[in-house]
Parts: C-alpha cells; sequence; structure tokens
C-alpha cells in the first residue's frame, strides 16, 4: 500500500494541502506515540522491581517521552505555517465554534507537553541522568531531590489522566471523522479478506 493511499484512511475528505498533510501525518504519528506512552505507563505502575523487563520499559517509556516532545516542537512549526496560509488571506471567524476548538486544541497541545515534562520532572527528581534516547543520556532538566519524588509521580500520573480525558473529548467532538476513518478500515478489511 502507498504512503499515499495509508494516510487517506487518516485524511478527511478536500484538505489536501501539503502542509495540512503534513500536520496530519504528525498527528496521527503522535497519537500512536501517547497511546504506546499511556500503555506502557499503565504496565509499568503494576510490575515490581523483579520483572526482567521492568528496566527496559521504563527506558524505552522515557525515551519515547523525549521523542514526542521533539515531535511535539515540528508539529507546531507545521501548524503556525498551515495557520499562516489559512489566515494571511482571510481572518478567522471568530464564532463560539471557532473558540470552543482553539480552546480544545490549545489544552491538548499544552498537555502534549506537560506530560512528557512531568515525566522529566519525575524521573530526574529520582536519579539523575537516567533518561535515555537512542543510546545517549538526555541532559537533565531538573535536578535531582528526592523530597520532589512524591510531587513528580503525582503530577505525571495526574496530568497524564487529565491529558486521556482531553483527548477522549477530543474524539467525542471529532466523532464525525472517527466514524468515516472507522468505515474506510471496514471496507479495506472487507476487501482483503481471503
Amino acid at each position: 500500500m502507498s504512503s499515499h493511499s495509508w494516510f487517506s484512511f487518516f485524511q478527511p475528505p478536500g484538505r489536501l494541502t501539503s502542509a495540512y498533510q503534513h500536520l496530519m501525518a504528525l498527528h496521527w504519528s503522535m497519537s500512536w506515540c501517547y497511546f504506546c506512552l499511556f500503555s506502557t505507563g499503565l504496565i509499568m505502575a503494576d510490575l515490581s522491581r523483579e520483572v526482567p523487563i521492568r528496566s527496559g520499559l521504563y527506558d524505552f517509556h522515557k525515551g519515547l517521552g523525549v521523542f514526542v516532545i521533539g515531535l511535539l516542537l515540528w508539529r507546531i512549526l507545521v501548524l503556525l505555517r498551515v495557520w499562516w496560509k489559512k489566515y494571511s488571506r482571510r481572518t478567522p471567524h471568530f464564532s463560539t465554534t471557532w473558540w470552543r476548538k482553539v480552546t480544545l486544541h490549545s489544552l491538548l497541545y499544552l498537555f502534549m507537553l506537560a506530560v512528557p515534562l512531568s515525566g522529566l520532572f519525575f524521573s530526574n527528581s529520582f536519579k539523575s541522568s537516567n533518561v535515555f534516547f537512542l543510546g545517549m543520556t538526555v541532559p537533565d532538566l531538573f535536578s535531582e531531590n528526592e523530597a520532589r519524588v512524591d510531587l513528580g509521580r503525582s503530577l505525571h500520573f495526574w496530568l497524564s489522566y487529565l491529558f486521556l480525558a482531553v483527548v477522549v473529548l477530543h474524539v467525542f467532538q471529532q466523532r464525525k471523522v472517527v466514524r468515516a476513518i472507522w468505515r474506510r478500515w471496514r471496507e479495506f478489511l472487507t476487501h482483503i479478506r481471503i
């Protein structure tokens, strides 16, 4: 399957600018990353220290958290490009719907940054130089401080669940798009059955 046809599962019809496609590719890539982060976080929370994969799972989780921060910065640059293309020709219609969407998306972007940063805060507070990305140690953003470990753990936990609640709200708001994607997947799976 070509990348264009793969992307078409998630692409709403009629919005085919390259900047928008780039933004949507980042959107779906990041959504899968956050799904993996949330899933591994749930698993890690219940693992005892004796489980052999525990350390590797923590390293994967923290490295993926660093990766999504990088993707988020890239996504913000692409979003600014999309907004420039869209609103340099015309100003937005400042309706209640527009403000609701902007507020929800602003919250999503805030949580996309706050959740991995709170994870770094938790991890750095617990132990210095214990976050790795592509085999390299990520410089500490926060100093090691045993007194802040519980605060870091609580922040990371509650911000993650608040983020999940906002994501659920976003999915509900975009339910027509979600139904259209689900329909395309069902049609695709029907065609590939042997």
